[in-house]
This record gives structure tokens, sequence and C-alpha cells, in this order.
């Protein structure tokens, strides 16, 4: 829901506003955490009261109202004005706090990434107390990812861009395609093919998310929209809407590979169709294509140039696992510590999705800001069994998310962790370990006989943090010995691990477990992202080890 979405953004802003002007850290949490809340609300928050979302209270409530009134509100506006931009723009470079941002503002007169680039790099911050060449070089690498992220933005604000636009126009048929099609894990420009009136781009211009008309025709149209994102609208005949999806969602790769068939055949194939001569052999539907070429029909998130063709042309394609394969979900959380929905309402939500199983993975003690106790995780576990009598169709299962400390080792000792039915680990800090060291973390957590997954394994986060550096060979062929499963994170901000690792992955054996890691019951519909990075490394049903019935999962867990 954009007004939550939007709500929440602004909260979100207006807290890293406050920390950058010395507030107090307990309210910036406060604020964060409220902001998290509103974001995942399931409710519209401009048709409730805004009251009614879990972390808000009067101070919050009056801010979002006026958010929602105006599209802004007097705190946030005096904190822009009070902070300056150069300020800000140097606080999105990954691994850079406020307080640093500020010395670097203030002292070098540093106002930008780049002009901090240039600094690390002509020696003016060497010798400067807190910025050891560690450091510096760690921060010159997030500015290099700034720049590499900063032209594109991650699947999950691309989709929603996109579904807000198909949404907002009158067309006989719309859809995506291009790279959000092939479900990539971020996106460079967005682009929305329709069969439709030539009016439907004077719509399309006068929609309140756009900010710009880049290019304006009959048949395209390219805009910029307030989010910064390019969507191109073009309408295309009905008759040709196979050939035109086929064309416009790629891969370029992927298209000169099948061009160069028909070429062979004395064929012709284009955005309007497959032609011999003037002759159309197919143009409706993709499926007509593909057959039309002696292929099996190619799901977008395989078309890579990555072998697909070959073995469309062998009758080889594997049976892709799909959304509707997902039997539960393995990684999950509530507001015992970082989520912001009940246990009983993200059960709830987990039945609403007619799952056979589910877990709840709240977060263990070592990461000790969510004050995650034993007694904590033993109550929860009670009330589980409670709410299992609720459920009788849907297995609970009591799980935990563990931390992997810098020498491989996790919260809790083996009497503990027995008891749980599932147990992920990941990694929360220590980013920047050597290979070496990481390989080792890696390796030591998956030879634990109580970790069954390794969640978000590269922990990137897109646009903030790159992903560790570790020798993923080594680690994959432990975790087949081991029968560790890898987390597929569809939380579109991690899609982690990505589908270059996954097929590294399955090349050596191992099974992955695709997971939502939701904090709040919209999350759950991340799915269907880790289902894509799945398809896009060729899985099938028999590598993910939550599509398998119930029996078979735990006698994979091992409980």
């Amino acid at each position: 829901m954009r007004a939550n979405e939007e709500a929440a953004a602004a909260l979100q802003e207006y807290a890293e506003l406050f920390a950058l002007c010395g507030g107090d850290a307990f309210r910036v949490r406060s604020y964060q955490k409220a902001a998290k809340a509103i974001a995942g609300f399931p409710e519209d928050i401009s048709v409730v009261d805004v009251r009614g979302v879990p972390g808000v209270g009067e101070a919050i409530a009056k801010k979002m109202e006026e958010f929602l009134q105006r599209g802004s509100f007097r705190q946030l506006d005096d904190l822009r004005g009070r902070v300056p931009d150069g300020v800000r723009r140097l606080t999105r470079v990954p691994t850079l706090g406020p307080k640093t941002a500020i010395m670097l503002f203030e002292d070098f007169g540093i106002d930008s990434p780049a002009t901090l680039s240039e600094a690390i790099t002509a020696g003016r911050l060497d010798g400067v107390k807190g910025l050891g060449p560690k450091t510096l070089a760690n921060l010159l690498k997030g500015v290099q990812e700034l720049e590499q992220s900063g032209r594109r933005v991650h699947i999950g604000v691309a989709m929603s861009l996109a579904e807000q636009v198909i949404a907002s126009l009158k067309a006989e048929r719309i859809a995506y395609a291009g790279s959000l099609r092939r479900m990539k894990d971020t996106i460079g420009d967005i682009d929305i093919l329709a069969v439709a009136p030539d009016s439907i781009m004077d719509e399309f211009r006068a929609q309140p998310y756009v900010a710009e008309v880049i290019a304006a025709g009959e048949k395209k149209t390219s805009v910029r929209t307030t989010a910064g994102i390019q969507v191109d609208l073009r309408v295309v005949p009905a008759g040709s809407w196979g050939a035109a999806m086929q064309y416009f969602t790629g891969s370029k790769e992927h298209n000169v590979t099948i061009r160069e068939m028909a070429v062979k055949k004395g064929w012709k194939l284009s955005e309007y169709g497959l032609f011999e001569g003037e002759r159309v052999i197919a143009a409706e539907s993709e499926e007509d294509i593909y057959a039309a070429l002696g292929m099996q029909f190619v799901p977008p998130p395989m078309r890579e140039d990555g072998g697909e063709v070959k073995a469309a042309l062998q009758g080889e394609l594997p049976a892709l696992v799909e959304l509707a394969d997902l039997k539960g979900d393995l990684h999950t959380h509530t507001d015992l510590t970082d989520g912001v929905a009940s246990l009983a309402d993200m059960v709830a939500a987990g039945q609403a999705r007619g799952y056979a199983y589910y877990a709840v993975t709240d977060h263990a003690p070592d990461l000790t800001m969510q004050r995650m106790t034993l007694d904590k995780a033993l109550e929860q576990r009670a009330r589980l069994a409670e709410l299992q009598r609720d459920h009788p169709g849907m297995r609970l299962l009591h799980g935990t998310e563990l931390n992997i400390a810098p020498d491989g080792s996790v919260d809790w000792p083996g009497e503990v962790l027995r008891e749980f039915d599932v147990c992920v680990a990941s990694v929360h800090s220590h980013f920047t370990m050597s290979r070496e060291e990481m390989t080792r973390r890696f390796i030591t957590a998956c030879e634990n006989p109580y970790v069954d997954i390794i969640g978000h394994p590269t922990t990137r986060k897109i646009g903030m943090r790159g992903v560790v550096d570790a020798d993923w060979d080594a680690i994959f062929r432990v975790a087949a010995r081991t029968g560790t499963a890898m987390e597929i994170d569809s939380y579109p901000d991690r899609s982690d691990l990505p589908s270059d690792l996954v097929r590294l992955a399955k090349h050596h054996g191992v099974k992955f477990s695709i997971d939502s890691d939701s904090h709040a019951i919209p999350h759950l519909d991340n799915q269907r992202f880790g289902v894509g990075i799945a398809q896009r490394a060729w899985l099938t049903t028999a590598d993910v080890i939550n599509t398998w019935p119930l029996d078979r999962l735990l006698d994979f867990l091992g409980r």
C-alpha cells in the first residue's frame, strides 16, 4: 500500500535526520521501529487510524496524520533545513555513519560520495583519527557500490512501481517485460507493453507518479517517475503480443541466439512476429514462437543465454519450482524480537496462505539489541503449542535465527539447539573479515550438527552493503557434505543467495530453502521474488526443501 510505504519512508528519513542532529538514540530507534511497523501494517493507514499500528504513539500519529494531509510534517521540514544536503549524501555510503559524515563535511568540506572518493585517493584523509587504512578502504569500496547501485533499484521497488503503473491505465491487455519479467534482483528501468488505444499515452503522461516526460510518441512514451525510475510504455498490436513480449523481455543475448536460429531457417524474428517472407509463422503468443523454432517454451527468468536455448532444443529444460510449490516458510519473525506483528497474527497469515507448515525463527540472544533470552524462547514455544491446537491443518515449527560469531560458533549449546524444530544461522556482524577467515566462519557453522539452514548467506543489502568475501566453492562443498541448506532470502533488498551463487551451490549438490524472512504480514508476499531467483538458477522442487512434504522435511532437518 503506497500510503503506508510513503509515510514509513518519511518517518525513516526523519529518524535519520534526527540522528544526524545528535538526537537521542532511544528516540531514533522508536522512530525507526514505527516506520518499519507502518510499512508492514496490513491495512491502509490513509483509511484507518494510524494509532492502531503497533509502536505508533500519539506524537508519531500526529506526524503521520499531517503527512497524509500534505505529504510532509513540520518537524521533518525543520530537520531538512538544518542538515546540509552534503551530509545527507555522505550517509548513503555503506558503513559511513552520521558522526563521521558530519566530521568530513565540517572539517574537510567533503559533501558527496564523489568528493569523498577523491579525498581518499589523494591521501587527504590519511592519518585522520578514526580513519585507519582499512576503514578508508571500506569507505572507498562503499562509494563504488553506491555508484553501481545508484543507477538501479531492487526488484521490490521496481515491481511495486510497475504494478502501480499497470493498475492506473486502461488497456485491453497490459504487462511488464524486460529485466523485471526475467526477475533480476536489480532493475534499471521498467518496460510496460499494452494493447490499447493511442489515448493511453495521454493518460500515462497525466499520472501523478510522472515527474518528467522524457519522450512522447504515439507508440512509445518514456517518463521519469517521482521515484526517479524511468518507465517506458509501448503500445503494440494485439496480433503481435507474443512476439513483442518475447522481444522486449530479452535478454539481449538470448534474443540474438534465437534470432540467429530463425535466420538459419530463412526466417525473420522481430517484435512483430516470426516471418517467412511476408507470411506470419507465429506472433500472437510466445509459446507459438518457441514451438515454431523447435524448442520448448523458455520461462522468462531463464532467458540469460546460460545454456537454456540448447536445453530447450533438446527438450531438456527442467520443470522449474513455482510459487504454488512452496508448502511452508522456514524463516519468519514476530514482535518478540524485531518483527512488528504478534505470533498469533503471523501464524494466522501463514495459515491463510494455505501452508502445510510454518516456522517461527525469532533472533537468538547474541544479537543483543533484540534482548532475547532462553526463557522468552521457551515461553514462545509453549504459546506456539497452544496455537497449534487452533491450526490443526498446518504444522507449527519452533525455530530460531542464530548468529554466526566470527569463529563460526552460534548462540546456544547443543542441548538447547536440539530442542528447536529448525535452526537458521546467519552472519549479522563483522562483515569485513578476510576471505580465509570468513570462509572458515561459514564452514564451522555448516559443520555444526544443529544448524539446518544458512540464512541470507552473502549478507548483502542491495545499495547498502556488498557481498562478503568468501570462498563459496569451499563453503558449498562442505554444505553439501553436511546436509546444510542454503537460504534464498526473498526479502527484495537482500535477494540472497543471488542466482549465480545458487547455480554454483546446486552444482555442488546443495539444497535450498526459499524463505520470506518476514518481519510483518505483508512480507510473506515476498516469496515470489525468492522463487524468481530459484527459477533463474534452474531449481526444481527436488532442490528446495520447503516444497517437500512435512515428513520428508523433518527427515532432512533430523528432527
